[in-house]
């Protein structure tokens, strides 16, 4: 695993247009050399500010959107029709408009009857279908430092031995959550880590700082593993040191 790479943009604009095209070229280059493509979404406002990017690139970039594959790191157990589920904004903002197929959601508070019960059947589909490495996995930060749905000092965070989790008591609403592990989110080929704003900045530093704890600040548990490239994207509010 190679040390982190940092990409500093100048605005949150800026940090949604180069993701998204740096995403688009990678999809193309792995269905050019004959792959077909599994990448890991994450929520948050400035993924779906991305995700409008990838949409508005998307013409010009020759990926075969019916042959990528598309997890997500993490959902609210909520209905499948509720505002806040992260496939729903993701669909409304990119996968509806450029045609992909291949999405597997996390199974909704309207299909099954606990947040176990969705992880497991996540599990299930994630053992059938990403026995490998993901090309890229995609992750914001909380100003908390959590990732996906990992939270500070939740058990979650001790999990190693499943590819996804249940989530009760979620610092921020909704409190159920189902959210893939450290172990299976690590086993990716790239991780880029996307934060933008001041109120990040501090989670940021603390990440990226050499020492602290996982329990304290979750992102700090995203350390790939063999031959992982991770990258931070920031704009220059979330890069700022903090008390700057």
């Amino acid at each position: 695993m190679s040390s982190p790479r940092t990409v500093v943009h100048d605005t949150p604009e800026a940090l949604a247009a180069t993701v998204a095209a740096d995403v688009l070229d990678l999809l193309a280059d792995v269905q050019a050399a004959g792959g077909i493509p599994q990448i890991v979404l994450t929520g948050g406002t400035i993924a779906e500010a991305m995700h409008r990017e990838i949409a508005r690139q998307a013409p010009a970039s020759g990926v075969d959107w019916g042959a990528v594959i598309i997890w997500f790191g993490d959902e609210r157990f909520v209905a499948a029709d509720s505002p806040d589920r992260n496939a729903g904004q993701a669909r409304a903002a990119f996968l509806d408009a450029v045609g992909a197929h291949r999405v597997h959601e996390m199974p909704a508070s309207s299909s099954v009857a606990t947040a176990e019960e969705s992880a497991a059947l996540y599990r299930d589909l994630l053992g059938g279908e990403a026995t490998g490495r993901f090309d890229l996995v995609m992750l914001g930060i909380g100003p908390d430092g959590h990732v996906a749905s990992l939270f500070p000092e939740h058990p979650e965070l001790a999990v190693d031995d499943v590819a996804a989790a249940a989530v009760h008591d979620s610092p921020k609403p909704p409190p159920d959550r189902v959210t893939m592990t450290f172990a299976r989110l690590n086993a990716a080929d790239r991780i880029w880590l996307l934060a933008s704003g001041e109120s990040k900045a501090e989670a940021v530093a603390r990440a990226r700082a050499s020492s602290g704890s996982i329990a304290e600040t979750p992102a700090r548990g995203i350390l790939g593993s063999a031959g992982t490239q991770i990258v931070w994207h920031l704009d220059q509010d979330a890069a700022r040191p903090h008390g700057d």
